[in-house]
């Protein structure tokens, strides 16, 4: 049966590139979403921040054989969950959707569903997708090539007449389960340099007619989450084995102004070193080989980098701070500290080792430098681990990860504290990742691969034109799905 541990509950705000056919027969689609995050402003507690990883984290860990975000401000003290606006149907209707990079499908609450949320804390109205009033839906019964494929083999007692089914456990005891349904998604597709037009496409995904724990919240709740990870079920797969897309992507974590790039295909500017992916694994594993603070290494023996089950370094743009076991953590703080010995650390919340600092913080404390494979390195500022909760005050963003479960104890998890101002690109055809640093607020070039042309796309910030508020604060960005047609003979 398919994993699908890498289903989760974080949302992006981003612009995003798909470069290859979809719908109509145009030279270059781009498709916009309007994305919006979850806490305005600050987020409610510290402590609610660490709740959000260790819940993903639960799921990332979980073992249940049953199977895309960036955040507007990278920012610990003022990130929030963030979600986008697609249309379903026949005719369309809106549903709000995380979106999440390790997610493998995309799947709404259905009419009829039991336990689902009727309403939402975040500010905007729930909807519940009917396949009986959309004229272009279908089911997907379990001998389709798609049900066969997504669980690597015939389900046990498929008839026919049976729908296909899906069914998600996490780590924290959520759960979503229901059946998969064929049906028209509609998207904003780009036209000209940043002007867009509607177009449709046809996906697959599921159809959620029960749910539990997080997901049926009426806190945090949603309509879905849109997935693009790699497995044959998401959304980026199914374009790629209709031969529309490349299995590539992208994203650009804007930390400073907010937004970013999410860019599915084949980015051509900027360039970027890449490491290997490490193969078989259910995330985006890649093999770190040193950890260098202010220039020295850390001493640290070998194993501590080893990857395999719940081992390695996964890349996550979902989690919003850094997870390190406590034979790399432990090291780690007492090298960073040792530029600052006066230094008076407490703990907050229990978790978080703070302090108080008037002077420039990347002038008073180290460069931290991950080392890989293939001699690619991620550079970590100090602006980069240290968040600030007041005029005054600071936080690591490095989290002990031995202290939170024990399934995670040997994990190295890199989230958006590292990431942000980064291009980060994945590809899945060839099982590699690189990344750069970049000004998230710019634009990226892809290519074109039947004509060779080079399109510049960029993240936008239309948060002045929304009426969505939350917490009286408003902030609405858009995600850019370019769709760069591929002339198939």
């Amino acid at each position: 049966m398919m994993d699908l541990r890498r289903l989760s509950l974080t949302v992006v705000t981003v612009a995003v590139m798909l470069v290859g056919e979809f719908g109509c027969c145009c030279l270059g689609n781009v498709v916009t979403f309007d994305v919006k995050y979850k806490f305005g402003g600050k987020v409610r507690s510290l402590r609610e921040m660490r709740a959000h990883d260790t819940r993903r984290h639960g799921r990332l860990l979980s073992t249940v054989d049953i199977d895309l975000p960036l955040g507007g401000n990278g920012d610990p003290s003022e990130t929030g969950l963030y979600f986008t606006k697609i249309g379903l149907g026949n005719p369309s209707k809106d549903y709000y959707v995380q979106v999440d990079t390790g997610s493998d499908i995309l799947w709404v609450n259905c009419a009829g569903c039991d336990k689902c949320p009727t309403k939402s804390g975040l500010g905007i109205e729930l909807s519940l997708y009917d396949p009986k009033r959309s004229s272009t839906s279908s089911l997907v019964y379990c001998d389709e090539n798609f049900c066969t494929s997504t669980y690597e083999g015939p389900l046990s007692g498929c008839k026919s007449n049976i729908q296909c089914p899906y069914n998600v456990v996490y780590g924290d005891g959520s759960s979503t389960a229901g059946y998969f349904v064929k049906d028209a998604i509609q998207l904003q597709q780009v036209t000209g340099n940043l002007q867009t037009g509607s177009t449709n496409g046809t996906v697959i995904f599921g159809c959620g007619a029960k749910q539990s724990g997080e997901l049926g919240s009426s806190t945090e709740a949603l309509d879905g989450i849109l997935g693009f990870g790699q497995a044959n079920s998401s959304i980026i797969s199914q374009l790629a084995a209709a031969g529309k897309v490349k299995r590539m992507f992208a994203h650009c974590l804007d930390n400073v102004n907010g937004g970013g790039i999410f860019a599915i295909g084949e980015v051509v500017s900027p360039k970027v070193s890449t490491t290997p992916m490490v193969p078989n694994q259910a995330h985006y594993n890649v093999v770190m080989k040193e950890i260098e603070v202010g220039g020295s290494p850390l001493d640290l023996p070998s194993y501590v980098f080893d990857s395999g089950d719940q081992k390695g370094t996964i890349v996550d743009s979902g989690t919003t701070l850094a997870y390190l076991p406590s034979i790399i953590y432990e090291p780690l703080m007492v090298k960073i500290n040792a530029q600052q010995p006066a230094l008076k650390l407490q703990t907050v919340e229990d978790q978080f080792t703070c302090f108080q600092f008037t002077e420039n913080i990347d002038d008073g404390f180290p460069v931290v430098k991950f080392h890989f494979q293939d001699s690619l390195v991620l550079t970590v500022y100090p602006h980069d681990y240290l968040f600030q909760i007041r005029e005054d005050a600071w936080c690591f963003g490095w989290q002990n990860s031995g202290m939170q479960s024990k399934d995670g104890r040997d994990m190295i998890l890199l989230g958006d504290l590292v990431l942000s101002n980064k291009l980060v690109v994945y590809d899945i055809e060839n099982q590699t990742i690189g990344w750069t640093d970049y000004n998230c607020s710019s634009s990226i070039k892809v290519k074109n691969e039947n004509s060779g042309n080079v399109y510049s796309v960029g993240a936008n910030d239309i948060g002045s034109a929304s009426n969505l508020t939350i917490g009286g604060i408003l902030t609405l960005f858009s995600i850019l799905f370019a769709l760069l047609h591929r002339f198939i003979a």
